[in-house]
Order: structure tokens, then C-alpha cells, then sequence
């Protein structure tokens, strides 16, 4: 895929890892739109990024359907298409299952389990007629369980589920589906403020440069899940 003026939509991209890929895409000759939960967020963000020619800033609750709707046809009034969609948004809350919060447990539901469905049913018509790309960000907690995370894991199980079984139904309007894995990324997810101390990390822009492997990938090959991890988390 030649990125120059594709347009991608990445939800949860006001910071951390959707920041990073949208900065690699947009070098890469990409129109990006980021969206977050806070209008002065998503602004600055956006700022940040670049030109109103480039970039849109969008205010979405991915856990509702009706913002992503309203926020891919935003999209579609400003650019005319879309063609990249990054299911980015997440957040995580840890605690032995007796004392995890049921707000907590169906935060992470809304966001990161049901926020992927609602992203791709909005966009998925708009992918269709570009023959595009749709990724998601799980985690390495999607295939590897670990005590206190019985939410995080029930929630990115999910989304690794989800998006091989969506890989299978829309291949064959040649849509490409992906799901990236994580390990530990240097971002502010669970109240982590990222410095040096976070270098041995995945960075941000990492997962930018593996996202725009994937789109630059011979069509015919389709990496569909790819984890990546921290290569010498002993450094640390």
C-alpha cells in the first residue's frame, strides 16, 4: 500500500501508541484522524501533529457505537474514504478477582472488548470500498494469562479472538485484518509516566514502524497476528 494520501482513523491516538503510529503514518504521506475521549486532548494532540490539511481530531467514546458512526463519517465528509482503521483504544485495571471492581471490569469490557466491535461495524462499509486495512492492538495478555489480570486477559483474549474470526469473514471483500500483540510499551497506560526508566520498553514509534510494515506488505501475504515483546526486558 502506497501510504500517500491514504487515510487512517486511529482510535485512542491523542497519546501513547496511537501517537506513535500516527506520526510514522503521517510521515509516510498519510492522512490520519485520532480520536480520544477529551475534546482538549484530542486538540492538542492533533496540533501536535500537523496541518488541518493531514490531520482531524476527533472526540469518541469507542465504548458507544454511535460515536464511532458519527466519528467515521466525519471522516468520510472531510477526506472522502478510508482506508487504514487502528482499533488502538484500551485501558486496564489489575486486581485479584476478588476484590477487582465490577465499574473496572466493565470499563475494560466497554472499551477494549466491545470498543473494537463498534469501531470495525462503523467502518467496515468504508473499508469495503477501499479494499483496506483493519488492525487492532491487543497485548501479549491476549495468549498469556497472569495473576490479577483476570479482566485485562478475559478482555484481550477477546480481542485476539475476535480479530482472527473477522480476518476469516472479510477477506473476502479484501480487507486485510491484523491483531499486534505487545509486550510491556513505554506509554501512560495504567498510570505509568514514561522516562528513562522505561527504555529497555517497546516504543511507541516501534509499533509505528512494525504498523507501517504490515501496510507496505506484498498484498498477497497477510501477517494476521504478530507479537512483539521487549527484546532484553533484563536490561531494565
Amino acid at each position: 500500500m502506497d501510504l500517500k494520501d491514504k487515510v487512517v482513523y486511529i482510535t485512542g491516538g491523542s497519546k501513547g501508541i496511537g501517537y506513535g503510529v500516527a506520526i510514522t503514518l503521517l510521515e509516510a504521506g498519510a492522512r490520519v484522524a485520532v480520536s480520544g475521549r477529551t475534546l482538549s486532548t484530542v486538540k492538542e494532540a492533533a496540533k501536535e501533529l500537523g496541518s488541518e490539511n493531514n490531520v482531524l481530531g476527533l472526540v469518541s467514546d469507542v465504548s458507544k457505537l454511535g460515536d464511532e458512526k458519527a466519528a467515521v463519517q466525519e471522516i468520510l465528509d472531510k477526506w472522502g474514504q478510508l482506508d487504514v482503521v487502528l482499533a488502538n483504544a484500551g485501558v486496564g485495571y489489575f486486581a485479584p478477582i476478588d476484590e477487582l471492581e465490577d465499574d473496572a471490569w466493565h470499563k475494560m469490557i466497554d472499551t477494549n472488548l466491545n470498543g473494537v466491535f463498534h469501531t470495525l461495524k462503523a467502518s467496515v462499509e468504508a473499508l469495503k470500498k477501499s479494499k483496506g486495512y483493519y488492525i487492532t492492538l491487543a497485548s501479549l495478555a491476549g495468549t498469556n494469562f497472569f495473576a490479577s489480570g483476570a479482566g485485562y486477559n478475559a478482555t484481550k483474549f477477546g480481542v485476539v479472538g475476535f480479530t482472527q474470526a473477522v480476518m476469516l469473514d472479510l477477506r473476502k471483500y479484501d480487507i486485510k485484518v491484523s491483531t499486534i500483540m505487545p509486550g510491556s510499551v513505554a506509554t501512560h497506560f495504567a498510570g505509568n509516566e514514561p522516562d528513562e526508566k522505561d527504555a529497555w520498553k517497546i516504543q511507541p514509534e516501534d509499533i509505528g514502524e512494525l504498523v507501517l510494515d504490515l501496510l507496505k506488505m506484498n498484498p498477497r501475504t497477510l501477517p494476521s497476528k504478530i507479537e512483539v515483546r521487549p527484546t532484553r526486558p533484563d536490561k531494565k
